[in-house]
């Protein structure tokens, strides 16, 4: 797909949760505008998708959504040097540029304690393209977002998530009938999960509706239907859902090692 094409694909981000297990960064602000790196982990998803073409957003908003529209509005000021002259003839004049060029925005507040799906049914007036896409503003990976398009446009159903098998977080014992540990074997991979990063045929918002869960009854129907398939994401990925995470996302980013930066 030419990227021209690209840029009008929607990415819908869900931004809306209260990140109760986070308590202690979203005490005053929502997960998203959580720093990895000295920037929110909404930052660095959007600039994921930016990198593959797609740079037009709506941000479903609800706790403390306000943090994230300040954000933006103040983003050209915040991300450039400038110049400002003050009194009657007012005027701002920026002397830099940052990388965000021609990225539309649209945030939305879709409600303090809208589900997942609901909140994607409230923003469906902004859907005027045949394909969308939706992730969750906490998950980072190093997902090819091109290949995962293709793979949506070539089966030709109405959904796809991205599966994706995160190690334990616990080490596995085997042991004998006697209780003797046979083997101790840390990082097994888990089995298939939903790591987010879908892309639907519009007419998936015929499935939903403004009080569902996005993740139960739409996507079991769209299985049940044979209408869901599930791209392979072997490689890095990692929803930050506890302060440990938060914690490893920032150590990974000061120690260079960071799989998801494009």
């Amino acid at each position: 797909m030419r990227n021209e094409a690209k840029k009008n694909i929607p990415v819908v981000i869900l931004c809306g949760g209260m990140g109760t297990r986070l308590r202690e960064e979203t005490e005053y602000k929502p997960k998203p505008m959580v720093e990895i790196g000295g920037k929110p982990v909404l930052w660095h998803i959007m600039k994921q998708y930016a990198h593959f073409g797609f740079r037009r957003f709506i941000l479903c908003l609800g706790y403390k959504g306000s943090v994230i529209k300040d954000y933006f509005l103040n983003y050209e000021a915040m991300s450039n040097d400038f110049t400002i002259n003050l009194g009657k003839k007012n005027q701002l004049s920026y002397q830099s540029h940052h990388t965000e060029q021609d990225f539309s925005i649209t945030l939305v507040d879709t409600g303090l304690k809208t589900m997942t799906g609901g909140r994607i049914k409230r923003i469906e007036k902004f859907i005027d393209t045949e394909t969308f896409m939706v992730t969750y503003g906490d998950g980072l990976a190093n997902i090819n977002i091109d290949a995962l398009f293709a793979f949506h446009q070539r089966h030709g159903k109405l959904a796809t998530l991205t599966a994706v098998r995160p190690p334990s977080r616990f080490g596995i014992l085997e042991l004998t009938e006697e209780d003797r540990v046979k083997q101790f074997r840390e990082k097994v991979q888990t089995e298939w999960i939903n790591g987010g990063f879908l892309v639907f045929n519009r007419r998936v918002l015929d499935y939903l509706d403004p009080d569902c869960i996005l993740e139960r009854e739409p996507i079991e129907k769209l299985a049940v239907e044979k209408q869901l398939m599930a791209f392979r994401h072997e490689g890095f990925w990692i929803g930050m859902d506890t302060y440990r995470e938060y914690e490893m996302l920032n150590q990974m980013w000061d120690m260079g090692d960071v799989p998801w930066r494009v």
